[in-house]
């Protein structure tokens, strides 16, 4: 177990935190291409490392990460116009260029423009499109060369690109997708109340275990008769390779090989020649959530629509999302492990905090930096609301509103969420209220700041 001292070395991704420093020395996954589809489509709002963009794509095409704020009066240029190779604001029309560059000021003389100009120049990263990625370089310096991974390498018909929203630090989802242990148990089938290898829940063949069975789908069976893999790790120039043996069959071994490269990819087991490939890459969003960016590629022939459709849906490292890359199987709603109960629950989601969404307004208490949540050492379990409503408006029963005045128990409607005093919602601590399916009593569930608990699918 890390010390806390340690864990926060390791989770905190700031721009004056030592990690934070390691990852502004390497290129970033910032956007899927796809999120902004073509030339002068509307702006995104981008949060990388717990900083703040606007990502546009201008009229040539080319991708500009840039600061949200218009360095005129600060206003947000996720709300501006893109057009003519720029981002204009909505404010007073200055506009902006992939580079950061001030190419207009409408406001000013053109001696005065010309003479404030190069002075009104505003953060911009540095970018490269590769493989259906938007990558940005967030660091001082020089950017290095362009990491070229093999998924990026092949013709685009042989590839499948994705991403999805986890709701933990960067690095506990990290350590999650390099275990291989987990599969024994976590990616085990369940038939007549035993566990056997997935491959056999949906067959109720007779034949004997291991009758007639190819290599490539006994593994499935070895994952699961042996659950203490022994490990043995590979340093190289670019990371570590994580080696782990289980027993197969005939006193042989099965190993399964995990690719680790610094600061934050992984390339995923692919041990037959007729597997495809997967990878990962973990980027801390904040410190208390992350984007997994997904590829599963194949160098010697395109995917199919059967295999895009399954990834689409969710299967190996791709979670079926929904238009903000949010999985549909999350915390919130227990996964849909228990649909019934799921179908009770209301999401509130700050499009701002996650990087998404469009059209809504920034609320006050997103930057106001790192929860104490994000640290896996004392992340609190079974919060009951007293202990960790920030607001203190809402009491256990119910029988507070969030104003602090009396409530009646009862709802408007089937749902009605919580705020804070002063009405806004705490990203950090999401309070909803659920109707009791008999009779109309309510209680008060939540999610107690525990952010960097996950369930590795």
């Amino acid at each position: 177990m890390l010390s806390s001292e340690d864990n926060a070395r390791l989770t905190r991704t700031g721009p004056d935190t030592p990690m934070g420093k390691a990852f502004r020395a390497y290129w970033m996954p910032a956007l899927l291409s796809s999120e902004l589809p073509e030339p002068d489509c509307p702006p995104k709002r981008v949060r990388l490392l717990g900083e703040d963009f606007v990502a546009f794509r201008d009229t040539r095409g080319r991708v500009g990460i840039i600061e949200p704020a218009c360095s005129h009066r600060g206003a947000n240029l996720f709300f501006g116009r893109v057009e003519d190779c720029g981002i204009r604001c909505a404010y007073h029309g200055w506009k902006f260029d992939h580079a950061g560059n001030c190419l207009e000021m409408p406001t000013l003389t053109p001696e005065a423009a010309e003479r404030v100009r190069p002075r009104a120049a505003i953060r911009a990263l540095e970018t490269r499109e590769s493989g259906d990625v938007i990558w940005a370089h967030m660091g001082d310096g020089p950017a290095p060369d362009l990491p070229r991974f093999e998924f990026a390498e092949v013709p685009p018909e042989h590839r499948f690109v994705s991403k999805k929203l986890q709701q933990c630090n960067w690095a506990q989802a990290c350590e999650g997708g390099l275990d291989t242990a987990h599969f024994s148990y976590l990616h085990a089938g369940i038939r007549d109340g035993e566990k056997v290898g997935l491959h056999e829940v949906s067959s109720r063949s007779s034949r004997a275990d291991g009758e007639n069975e190819p290599p490539s789908m006994a593994r499935f069976r070895w994952l699961i008769e042996d659950g203490r893999p022994q490990f043995t790790v590979l340093e190289h120039d670019a990371g570590l390779l994580l080696c782990a043996a289980r027993q197969a069959d005939d006193d042989q071994l099965y190993w399964r090989m995990t690719q680790f490269l610094m600061p934050n990819h992984s390339l995923a087991p692919g041990n037959f020649p007729e597997d495809n490939n997967l990878g990962n890459t973990w980027v801390p969003i904040d410190d208390v959530s992350c984007w997994i960016f997904c590829y599963c590629w194949n160098p010697d022939r395109p995917l199919t629509e059967k295999e895009t459709e399954r990834m689409r849906r969710g299967w190996g490292v791709f979670s079926e999302v929904d238009a903000d890359y949010v999985p549909v199987r999350r915390r919130e709603n227990d996964y849909l492990v228990r649909p019934r109960v799921a179908a009770r629950i209301e999401l509130h989601r700050d499009p701002w905090h996650l990087g998404t969404g469009s059209g809504h307004r920034r609320q006050p208490g997103i930057d106001r930096g790192p929860h104490p949540g994000a640290a896996r050492s004392d992340r609190p379990r079974g919060c009951t609301v007293q202990e960790h409503d920030p607001g203190g408006g809402i009491r256990r029963g119910g029988r507070q509103d969030a104003e602090g005045g009396r409530s009646s128990g009862r709802l408007p409607g089937a749902l009605r969420r919580y705020r804070r005093p002063g009405g806004y919602p705490d990203h950090r601590c999401r309070q909803v209220a659920v109707r009791d399916d008999v009779g109309s009593r309510c209680s008060v569930v939540r999610d107690a700041c525990c952010a960097n608990r996950a369930l590795h699918l």
